[in-house]
């Protein structure tokens, strides 16, 4: 069988015997696909430092009949997060990508505008600031996965909150206005949400506004509460990423 090339990134690897490595790539052929690179532990040749999770490579694999896994023949960087000095913050957000890629994207599933975005991303949080990354990345996480509600008018009972105040609840779909909130509610800016309407707007690139922490705290919060409930499940990096803010 010939084997499949594509641009791909790193996500995670898993020891697996005593010299091969569990590989869970995404990449821009087929989506998600999970795969076995063989002595990956001794091979310098075909591997090196390219498993390093979210390496940008270009991988060759081929898939073997009634197999779940793949056959991971060789990587090529083509990008590494290593080139550049990975300190704490940086670790917990390149942490975090990995992670909600790993946990949303379904098996097998191709899907480039989530390939893209991943990679803007991951250019950003080449540079000091990685708050605007990180929030950018889950807004349109949550859009491109379909979970994003509309904004700008309450859950309920439709009223525009434009110039209003809004809420957000762990057990609600959207946000509400002041009339319908719902108890321990927690308040979304009019600041958070301008900022939600820049992001999808433009690109991250092209982005100028206050990196610090304190920016877009709400709307990390409402996102990462959002991605959790339609996942059912707790994130791993969510604690990290907060602990830093705090």
């Amino acid at each position: 069988m010939a084997l499949k090339e594509s641009e791909a990134i790193v996500l995670r690897t898993y020891p697996l015997r005593e010299s091969d490595l569990l590989v869970t790539l995404f990449t821009r052929l087929e989506g998600k696909v999970r795969g076995v690179a063989r002595a990956a532990k001794k091979s310098r040749k075909r591997f090196g430092g390219s498993l390093e999770p979210l390496t940008y490579v270009k991988v060759a694999y081929d898939d073997r009949e009634r197999h779940e896994l793949a056959r991971l023949d060789s990587c090529e960087v083509l990008e590494s997060p290593l080139a550049s000095e990975v300190s704490y913050p940086r670790a917990v957000a390149l942490g975090h990508v990995a992670e909600l890629l790993d946990e949303l994207l379904p098996d097998r599933e191709a899907n480039d505008a989530v390939f893209r975005l991943a990679l803007s991303v991951l250019a950003q949080l080449r540079g000091k600031d990685f708050w605007l990354p990180i929030t950018y990345f889950d807004l349109w996480m949550a859009r491109l996965m379909g979970y994003l509600p509309e904004l700008s008018e309450c859950l309920n009972c439709g009223r525009s909150l434009n110039g209003d105040r809004a809420f957000f609840h762990a057990l609600a779909d959207g946000l509400m206005c002041p009339e319908h909130k719902r108890l321990a509610s927690s308040e979304l800016s009019a600041e958070s949400r301008k900022l939600a309407a820049q992001m999808l707007r433009a690109p991250l690139s092209t982005l100028s506004v206050d990196g610090s922490q304190k920016s877009g705290a709400d709307l990390r919060k409402f996102l990462l509460q959002l991605l959790e409930r339609n996942i059912d499940k707790k994130l791993v990096t969510r604690g990290m990423v907060e602990k830093m803010g705090s």
